[in-house]
């Protein structure tokens, strides 16, 4: 009998280290934190504030702790075009390790406007619709600021 109890305690010991285990793995990813900016405005200044926003983030809680992307749609797409005064500094925050998305459907819109497609700075990608992207990306748990 005693050696069925002692197998028994084992078996709950095992069960909990293991639980426990579980725990601590699950608490080490909790500590990568997500955020999306929306940028859809062509106000100079919005724009920096998000790039402030995203730098800022990251220094808070630590580049391999944090992923950010900013999605700019409508006139915000502004600030990923070649043109933009921002254009040095997104392509430094692109090889940071800031996602930079373009709205798709913005650039069709555009496209249509002036005859010929946006030229977009290196390291920003093309997603089919910017406001669908945020929405997939909240629903993956990604915090959603907007300045």
């Amino acid at each position: 009998m005693r050696n069925i109890s002692l197998a028994w305690l084992m078996v709950l010991a095992l069960a909990f280290a293991g639980a426990a285990g579980t725990a601590q793995a699950d608490s080490m990813d909790d500590k990568t934190h997500k955020l999306v900016i929306q940028v859809s405005t062509d106000d100079a200044r919005t724009q920096a504030i998000a790039l402030n926003n995203a730098v800022n983030v990251q220094k808070s809680l630590g580049m391999d702790n944090v992923e950010v992307e900013i999605v700019a749609y409508g006139p915000g797409l502004s600030l990923l075009t070649a043109g933009s005064k921002q254009k040095d500094r997104v392509s430094s925050l692109a090889l940071q390790d800031i996602t930079f998305s373009a709205c798709g459907n913005t650039m069709k819109k555009m496209s249509k406007k002036s005859g010929k497609m946006p030229t977009l700075i290196d390291g920003v990608t093309v997603v089919p619709a910017g406001v669908t992207r945020i929405m997939e990306l909240q629903q993956q748990g990604y915090a959603y600021i907007r300045p």
